[in-house]
């Protein structure tokens, strides 16, 4: 019987969210293993991920999707190769993934000690920290055959970052999307200092034309939706969007912007969203 705090959905395809980070974890049963699409913040984090699913299922993971590149969604990837599973499950991500997982990386020294520095249990984690980058790269799109179903991943364009996947579900006579940060319901939408917000609302327009009515979308972050959620969202971040050109073309300075504009979003949740578009205009 399923652990009750994991959700089923639909048919073979359960979801949870997890703390820290309200990061949403969701595992997908086909007839020849187990696909679990993001991998939490840490190793530690991974292994309850597989604790939980050797309950939850007697299925092999056998694939890993991470649907971007941030720490939340993919540093608990090394958990599920050798020596930690054998055999090792095929990783996939976006192309641009790999070079955000690059331990050397400045950006990515500057996370581990940021995290190292949040109390003992992250000094601890980040001490045994392993980062492993997907090997099966989408630079458009791709199949995962899970024998009796498949997982449809799709790059659509740049949104919160510049790797963002779309994963379509095959659940039967159920629609499932796996919208990754495209999408937040528990928040409003993360606008990072590596995303795209003049770009965004694009991506989501080419995402919902792949979903109807009755699909159900699963956020990175929050409760599943529906595509009228997904709607609104994409229209206040359109919304953002267009009251950056406006502002920028108008002349006003980055650092007023903030206080002068008319925002679809509160203005203390905007985070970089300013900034980037201003650079994108310049």
């Amino acid at each position: 019987m399923a652990e009750r705090d994991w959700d089923e959905i639909a048919e073979g395809v359960f979801r949870k969210r997890f703390e820290p980070c309200d990061v949403t974890v969701t595992a997908v049963l086909g007839s020849d293993g187990v696909a679990v699409v993001d991998t939490r913040c840490s190793l530690a984090e991974a292994r309850e991920i597989k604790a939980q699913l050797g309950r939850l299922t007697s299925a092999p993971v056998r694939w890993v999707v991470n649907t971007h590149a941030h720490f939340d969604h993919c540093w608990g990837n090394a958990e599920f190769v050798a020596p930690r599973l054998t055999p090792s499950a095929r990783i996939w991500g976006h192309a641009s993934v790999p070079a955000r997982l690059d331990p050397q990386d400045p950006e990515v020294r500057e996370w581990v000690a940021r995290l190292a520095a949040e109390g003992p249990q992250w000094a601890e984690r980040m001490a045994e920290l392993e980062l492993r980058a997907p090997a099966e790269l989408v630079h458009d799109q791709a199949s995962i055959d899970l024998g009796d179903r498949s997982l449809e991943l799709r790059f659509l364009g740049r949104g919160h970052t510049d790797g963002d996947l779309w994963i379509l579900v095959d659940a039967g006579s159920t629609r499932v999307v796996l919208a990754g940060d495209l999408v937040e319901q528990s928040g409003p939408p993360a606008f990072g200092p590596d995303s795209f917000p003049l770009e965004w609302a694009d991506t989501l327009d080419r995402a919902m034309a792949l979903i109807g009515l009755g699909t159900l979308v699963v956020p990175g972050h929050g409760a599943v939706v529906d595509a009228a959620f997904v709607r609104e969202q994409r229209d206040a971040i359109a919304s953002v969007a267009q009251e950056i050109r406006r502002l920028h073309a108008a002349g006003v300075p980055v650092e007023s912007a903030a206080q002068e504009g008319a925002w679809a979003i509160e203005a203390k949740a905007l985070g970089s969203a300013i900034e980037r578009g201003y650079f994108a205009l310049a």
